[in-house]
């Protein structure tokens, strides 16, 4: 397998879910830093849809000419084995929002 990178995105299988988990094979951009990528079995992923939603936890972003969301308030870690192609890799100025975004998510209020 490639060697996974920060700001990468994959086909990623993330079935079998349950209840309002985002499932099936679909886009996902890795988060986690390449140094736990280099070591862990797992990387962690917020996946894209196509699906606009106005939630304060999604971003609007362009890849591959298509326009969608990345759905952080979906995010998890994931088995590396469910990685099924590369498919490139997040813009510079999309990555710095997302990072902002998680952090804004995720803060101590």
């Amino acid at each position: 397998m490639d060697l996974v990178k920060r700001f990468d995105v994959w086909n990623i299988d993330l079935n079998p879910t349950k209840g309002s988990e985002i499932n099936k094979i679909r886009p996902c951009t890795v988060v986690s830093p390449n140094e736990a990528n280099k070591f862990l079995n797992t990387v962690t992923i917020v996946p894209l849809t196509s699906t606009i939603k106005p939630y304060p936890t999604r971003l609007n972003c362009r890849f591959k000419g298509k326009n969608g969301q990345l759905v952080v308030d979906q995010i998890r870690s994931v088995d590396k084995s469910r990685l099924i192609e590369k498919l490139g890799s997040m813009d510079v100025n999309t990555s710095k929002k997302l990072s902002a975004l998680i952090i804004e998510t995720f803060k101590y209020q």
